[in-house]
């Protein structure tokens, strides 16, 4: 039979139903049933679960259920006389494998304190509530990366390293369902190319183990690339940053890695990966001052196909150290005028250095010309042969571009930039 229990409480004993305090010493009757031999509660734990929440002495002011399991937050803002008290049967601690940033930038894990000092990682903040702290890992050289957003860093970390030699990291899998990792360069700027044909020989940012990958150099802040990092546990991948001679060299690289199911993993092939429906591409090491374009490119970049949109549209991003646009620049000599050149072949043809999207033409031909483009080079971009920069447009999914460089810039080609374009995808009603 139910076993009935009775016990005598002061009014801060909150019962489950609604109930309205008149005055402070009112004493009220709680019942607590229970199932025998299925739930029993004793006189003591039912005192307990109730005593904890107190109802506010004022009148205006009650309290229900979900006081008792989510305090009185759930309440519509407003005048408060008094805070309701409330320990929470079921605690909800905000942390676990969640992201986090700490105050110098980086994105770190919260975690509790304890496990953040035993895996090695770096305080920095509280997180969650204040029930865990934004744990930071970082590794240098000879480091082995165990965990995930961990950032490999030159030694001296924050300031520069002048340093040569090679400084290399080994990357871990965390499980065999790693499929990719992600490196994302929030900083990096290492000795440049060399001038003449834009070579990296004196520092030299390498990746072995996994999918091919170009060496680059120079600063590449804020740019990413996608490691295929094949299935099961695979050999490890390693980065190393090769460097000789002077210079104040500063990289800060976060590596994450990828599951394979994860809706964050690029296609296949993609050494870069975008997710929006506008965004900004560019090469490696590009800048319309001082940048060279590197050599020995040979890379895909993707963009993700949104839902509801058939084409894509590349213009060049915004040169405002320039008289003349250099944000295309590819081959000639950009010290001067040069004109688009496009397709394979011929005169005026994208043989050595060349930028290729798929079946290009120019946005503001109506109706548009019956052909298109896939290769375009020189130092105007452009659909058309000419001098005039236009919008291109292309309907071909998925939507990427190939970059291709050879090794040899001099004597013909001098001071490229690489390029920096603008993209925004097209809805299907849009002509595509």
């Amino acid at each position: 039979m139910p076993t009935e229990i009775k016990c005598r409480l002061r009014v801060g004993c909150l019962p489950l139903q609604r109930q309205r305090a008149t005055r402070a010493d009112q004493w009220i009757i709680i019942t607590c049933t229970a199932l025998h031999l299925h739930l029993q509660l004793t006189v003591a734990t039912c005192c307990l679960l109730l005593a904890f929440a107190k109802v506010p002495t004022h009148p205006q002011q009650t309290n229900t259920w979900r006081d008792l399991f989510f305090g009185s937050k759930w309440l519509s803002p407003g005048p408060r006389f008094r805070e309701s008290k409330f320990f929470p049967i079921f605690a909800l601690v905000p942390i676990g494998p969640g992201s986090c940033s700490a105050p110098s930038g980086e994105q770190g894990n919260c975690i509790p304190s304890k496990d953040c000092i035993l895996r090695n990682g770096i305080p920095a903040g509280p997180c969650g509530g204040g029930y865990g702290v934004c744990c930071v890992f970082l590794q240098t050289c000879g480091g082995v990366i165990r965990e995930n957003s961990t950032y490999f860093v030159n030694p001296n970390h924050p300031d520069v390293y002048d340093g040569t030699g090679s400084c290399q990291v080994t990357v871990q899998k965390l499980h065999p369902d790693i499929c990719q990792l992600r490196l994302d360069l929030d900083m990096f700027s290492i000795a440049p190319p060399e001038a003449a044909n834009h070579l990296c020989n004196q520092d030299q940012l390498l990746i072995s183990g996994g999918s091919p990958t170009p060496t680059i150099c120079g600063s590449s802040t804020g740019d990413h690339m996608y490691i295929d990092a094949g299935l099961g546990q695979s050999n490890p991948i390693v980065l190393s940053v090769i460097t000789s001679g002077s210079f104040p060299r500063l990289w800060r690289i976060r590596v994450t890695q990828i599951h394979c199911g994860s809706i964050s993993r690029a296609d296949q092939g993609c050494l870069q990966y975008y997710t929006a429906i506008s965004g900004r591409v560019r090469s490696f090491n590009y800048n319309t001052v001082g940048g060279r374009q590197l050599s020995n490119q040979d890379y895909s970049i993707c963009i993700r196909n949104e839902r509801n949109f058939c084409g894509i549209q590349y213009n060049t991003c915004p040169d405002l150290e320039n008289n003349r646009s250099r944000a295309f620049t590819l081959s000639g000599n950009s010290n001067n005028p040069v004109p688009t050149m496009v397709g394979g072949g011929g005169a005026n043809g994208c043989v050595s250095d060349w930028l290729l999207i798929g079946c290009i033409r120019s946005a503001d031909r109506v109706p548009p010309l019956p052909g298109c483009e896939d290769r375009v080079c020189g130092g105007t971009f452009s659909a058309e042969a000419g001098m005039l920069a236009k919008t291109v447009q292309s309907s071909v999914r998925p939507f990427r571009l190939y970059f291709h460089t050879d090794g040899v810039e001099a004597p013909n080609d001098i001071d490229n930039r690489g390029f920096c374009l603008d993209y925004v995808q097209q809805p299907c009603t849009n002509g595509f």
